[in-house]
């Protein structure tokens, strides 16, 4: 390990490697135990969803979000319900504007397949 390598001739310090290596992953492990991983959760939707049903999911968005994780929030269109997509774009921006003050829509809500697809992401406590 080197403790002055500009000097002429450099300095440097003479240790076991073993115990070098040791410290190291013990500083390694410090700094992953302080490390939050976030993660992604996923709440579905339907297009004709009932009031109670959607504030139970609501209440689980908001938890989510408090604990730090994504939220994949998910309209699914069964049958011919995929001919009112804008009734599931309604429900997103609905659950997007009441949680507005907790996060930020990191991917607007957008048609795959047979579902709308709506990225939130909980915002940085700086």
């Amino acid at each position: 390990m080197n403790v002055a390598p500009t000097a002429k001739p450099p300095v440097c310090r003479i240790m076991d490697y073993g115990k070098f290596r040791y410290e190291q992953q013990k500083k390694e492990k410090e700094a992953r135990k302080n490390q939050k991983i976030v993660d992604l959760k996923e709440v579905w939707f339907r297009a004709n969803i009932e009031e109670h049903d959607y504030q139970v999911k609501f209440r689980n968005v908001v938890k989510f979000l408090n604990e730090g994780d994504k939220v994949k929030a998910s309209v699914r269109f069964r049958g011919r319900e995929i001919t009112h997509a804008s009734i599931g774009q309604k429900i997103l921006e609905r659950l997007a504007n009441e949680v507005a003050e907790i996060c930020s829509v990191e991917r607007a809500p957008k048609l795959e397949g047979r579902s709308m697809i709506m990225i939130l992401a909980p915002k940085s406590s700086s």
